[in-house]
């Protein structure tokens, strides 16, 4: 039984399909009902839909009980739900990176902190943590999204050891750029096209959605049963290059 936050399009959405031909149960989140709804029927089976405000105080429990509710366990959480920004740090409002930080790394840790009960009590569960290249560098003009992404692979790492001996793994998966629809609107913000960022990317093209899900469902399975506390990059290579120019050349 697995629950997939922000699972009505892009990364989520590809997540809920992999884990769903993978044979299990799916749980999908959306802020919007309505979209929420529309991604549990298009999974079909027992996917369950759950239109969820994580940011809010009550949000995670009130989700987490609904799956309790509805299925009895709750084995697996993918923490996607999150929101992009690009602004200059010295004019950046302090409402916007508090949004930021509220959706990207305090909604995680609740969400995270809520559904241990239950795997805690189990002794299994494996908790996933969806970050992003910008989790281990840094780029202009996305302090709040950098911070966050920063802050939830240290997360991260305290969860896993913290819970570790108690049979409940933390993991986080760090894509760089994906073609998905917030991309599109963060290439708009940010003044770079999809060419750019194909460009400086080593393998030459962006991440499809389906190529982070299938590593997200490998982390799930019991092939990563030795695995906890890392982060795993799907980022084309962009780590590795340290060249000057585009493409390392």
């Amino acid at each position: 039984m697995a629950v997939v936050t922000g699972a009505s399009s892009g990364i989520g959405r590809a997540v809920a399909e992999e884990l769903v031909a993978r044979g299990m149960s799916v749980v999908v989140t959306s802020r919007s009902l309505e979209r929420a709804e529309a991604a549990a029927a298009r999974l079909g089976g027992d996917a369950l839909d759950v239109a969820a405000e994580l940011t809010d105080a009550d949000g995670p429990g009130a989700l987490v009980g609904r799956v309790l509710g509805a299925f009895g366990r709750l084995d697996v959480l993918v923490n996607n739900a999150g929101a992009g920004q690009v602004a200059d740090s010295e004019t950046l409002d302090p409402a916007d990176w508090q949004r930021i930080i509220d959706l990207n790394l305090t909604a995680p840790f609740r969400c995270a902190q809520t559904a241990a009960g239950p795997m805690l009590a189990a002794g299994r569960g494996v908790i996933v943590n969806i970050s992003s290249l910008t989790g281990h560098i840094g780029l202009a003009r996305r302090a709040a999204y950098t911070a966050a992404k920063h802050g939830l692979e240290g997360l991260t790492k305290t969860l896993a050891v913290e819970w570790a001996r108690r049979g409940v793994r933390v993991v986080s998966v760090s894509p760089a750029y994906v073609a998905t629809e917030l991309l599109a609107g963060t290439s708009k913000a940010g003044g770079f096209t999809l060419d750019d960022v194909a460009g400086r990317t080593p393998l030459g093209r962006l991440a499809e959605p389906a190529e982070v899900a299938r590593v997200v469902a490998f982390l799930v399975s019991d092939g990563a049963s030795f695995v906890t506390g890392s982060s795993i990059l799907v980022e084309g290579g962009w780590l590795a290059d340290g060249g000057w120019e585009h493409g390392g050349r």
